[in-house]
């Protein structure tokens, strides 16, 4: 039986050009002039306006600094465009939350030197995750459940929380040099809001350079839909990185997930988990099961720990199905934990993984108890998968791990 630790050979022989091919890929830092690793002590500008009720027509938000107060809808087919330089305050004691409802847009294009943020309404050094809600967009292309629409446990308002249906190249909108900082603020004892929720968006949804950081749940939740996203980083938020479920299609390219064991919360957090239902009963069989591909996608626990805080990098559900090529995944428990169906007979051929570079992982393939699973291990690390796995560690592993200063985590 080959063991794991062979990797190490051949990691040892692989090329510049191997290596340059996996994880995040550029000639240059992407990272660069539009991100911000340091919010909390962030000084931005009092808001000079109110963004609170329906928006029910075209409008445009001015560069300039905004408060977000309550629930606010855009409704009635209105596209809510943000110019470069908008800062949007989400207020705390209203749960400030921007939803934008089915067949609805939110154009928010900022520059690479010019970006927009969305981030808490507290001054420096006050600011923490759930601040505020968080920015919701509802689309109509396909979800898995029974009848093809879902009313979001998220939203109060019965009158706007619909979406899903059968326009696979819908859009919601573009994100583009976007920040959102210290959003999934708690509704009740069971339900926070996420950076980001996706609500069965489509193909016509554009989502890149888009930067969340310090959300109190998911960084990026999707529930079906149909879309890609590239260019995304997400930092040290306490739950899921991205959480895809009820039949979502999504490919992620040029990515990356960095993690904080001492920020993330006690509900075994990961940076994907993946399902296709919640229960059996609620799956629509005509529908699609959920399907995520993940190409240079990067992630990282960013520190080192021996406590048994980290632990799988991805959990995967059966009947739903991802791929991982030219991926980097660094310093987790194992790379993926597979339920107990997915690793009856040979199910877990259906998880792909391919020319990926795996460092300072306990294991490759586990249980859900984190108990190795000998032949799925066994089959990924074979060479034919040009799967590599290495004992370097974050410092000589990546141009520069350190998010106090200016992080690149390109290969070195």
């Amino acid at each position: 039986m080959k063991k794991i630790v062979l990797g190490l050979v051949l990691f040892g022989s692989m090329s510049l050009a191997a290596q340059k091919n996996q994880g995040i890929v550029g000639d240059f830092n992407w990272f660069s002039n539009w991100t911000n690793f340091k919010p909390k002590t962030t000084e931005y500008a009092a808001p000079s306006r109110i963004i609170n009720g329906e928006i029910s027509e075209n409008t445009t938000l001015k560069k300039g600094t905004y408060s977000l107060m309550g629930s606010v809808y855009v409704t009635n087919g209105a596209v809510l465009t943000l110019e470069p330089g908008v800062v949007v305050r989400g207020d705390t004691d209203s749960n400030g939350t921007l939803i934008v409802t089915k067949g609805c847009k939110l154009m928010a294009v900022g520059t690479e030197t010019d970006p927009i943020v969305f981030t808490s309404g507290k001054s420096s050094f006050d600011r923490k995750a759930g601040d505020w809600g968080g920015i919701i967009l509802y689309g109509d292309a396909s979800v898995n459940r029974w009848g093809g629409q879902i009313a979001s446990i998220y939203d109060p308002n019965p009158k706007y929380n619909l979406f899903g249906g059968t326009n696979e190249n819908g859009s919601a909108g573009m994100l583009k040099y976007v920040r959102i900082e210290f959003a999934g603020k708690k509704v009740n004892e069971k339900t926070m809001l996420n950076g980001l929720t996706l609500g069965a968006v489509g193909k016509g949804t554009k989502i890149e350079y888009l930067q969340i950081s310090l959300a109190k749940d998911d960084a990026i939740e999707a529930v079906g839909g149909n879309f890609d996203m590239s260019n995304i980083i997400s930092f040290q938020n306490a739950d899921d990185d991205f959480d895809f479920s009820m039949g979502t299609q999504c490919v992620m390219s040029n990515s990356i997930a960095i993690r904080n064991p001492y920020i993330s919360d006690n509900t075994r957090s990961r940076v994907f988990e993946i399902d296709s239902y919640d229960k059996l009963e609620n799956f629509d069989p005509t529908k699609k099961k959920t399907v995520i591909k993940a190409v240079n996608v990067t992630m990282v626990s960013n520190e080192d720990n021996a406590m048994g805080l980290v632990k799988e990098a991805v959990s995967l559900k059966y009947d739903s199905f991802f791929e991982m090529d030219k991926c980097v995944i660094s310093g987790f428990a194992c790379v993926v934990a597979l339920d107990d169906k997915y690793l009856q007979g040979e199910n877990y051929k259906q998880l792909k993984m391919k020319n990926c570079l795996i460092d300072n992982c306990q294991e490759l393939i586990t249980n859900e108890a984190l108990v190795k699973s000998e032949v799925p291990s066994d089959w990924f690390s074979s060479n034919d998968k040009l799967n590599f796995v290495s004992r370097v560690g974050l410092l000589e592993l990546f141009k520069s791990n350190d998010v106090k200063k200016k992080p690149d985590f390109r290969l070195k």
